[in-house]
């Protein structure tokens, strides 16, 4: 008899090893994958002076969750079978400012050449039937081991700070309910959806504006100044009416 329990407690000390060292694949490639998105929103701000990112939040799927979604979708019960076909173990969250980062960003993302593209959904552009909006990435990370790369896939979603903002509502609901939700709950809930897509769609707007008044403003200053032996001179206004002047009796 305790031969045998020893036996067990030796099997279950390897899978638990196996289990652990699963696990800290998809770790260390959202690792990696927050250190690029780390390196990109500073790249952004110095180059363009904008910062694309307002928050990023990362998290791993317990075994628990894991095992739910294998049942869940008929899968095999293996390592295989959740290597590929459960994709969101390992998950990244992005919140922007606007519209446009969202896909500044994801294209930036694709261009990394060693994160391969594995999926992309654009429920941006084609929202779910309850409203929920966001774009969704599945990427293959490699993740160098000490005696192996294992190839991981990571899910990074990115939406707007209003969408994360509804998300995050819905989904307390949902969860406080026990997805039993009323439909008058669900109908007000996609009407709050469609508010938070107008609300995004005229930042953008403004956005856009405020882009057109800066560069105008600073084509205006740069005609404004000279530089004459490396020193800058702002002309000032009464000269340049001056010399105007000058150029219509030309005329």
């Amino acid at each position: 008899m305790e031969d045998n329990i020893e036996v067990n407690f030796a099997e279950l000390k390897v899978i638990r090893t196996e289990i652990t060292k699963f696990m800290m694949s998809y770790k260390f490639a959202l690792e990696e994958l927050n250190t690029k998105i780390n390196i990109l929103k500073q790249e952004f701000q110095y180059v363009h002076d904008h910062n694309p990112i307002e928050h990023v939040s990362s998290r791993l799927k317990s075994p628990e969750s894991i095992i739910k979604k294998l049942n869940t979708k008929n899968y095999n019960l293996s390592l295989d079978s959740i290597k590929e076909n459960v994709r969101d173990i390992a998950g990244i969250r992005i919140s922007c400012s606007f519209i446009s980062d969202i896909y500044e960003l994801s294209e930036m993302l694709q261009k990394q050449q060693d994160l391969k593209v594995i999926e992309i959904k654009d429920y941006i552009k084609q929202p779910k039937s309850n409203g929920y909006q966001s774009l969704h990435l599945i990427l293959q990370v490699p993740v160098f081991m000490t005696n192996r790369v294992e190839e991981v896939f990571v899910e990074v979603q990115i939406r707007t700070i209003a969408m994360d903002f509804w998300a995050s509502l819905e989904h307390k609901i949902y969860y406080k309910y026990n997805k039993s939700v009323p439909e008058r709950l669900k109908e007000e809930l996609k009407e709050a959806a469609i508010t938070a897509a107008l609300l995004d769609n005229k930042m953008e707007r403004l956005r856009k504006e405020m882009n057109e008044l800066r560069d105008a403003s600073k084509q205006i200053s740069s005609i404004e100044e000279i530089s004459i032996n490396n020193q800058q001179f702002v002309l000032p206004h009464d000269l340049l009416s001056l010399f105007q002047t000058e150029k219509d009796k030309e005329k």
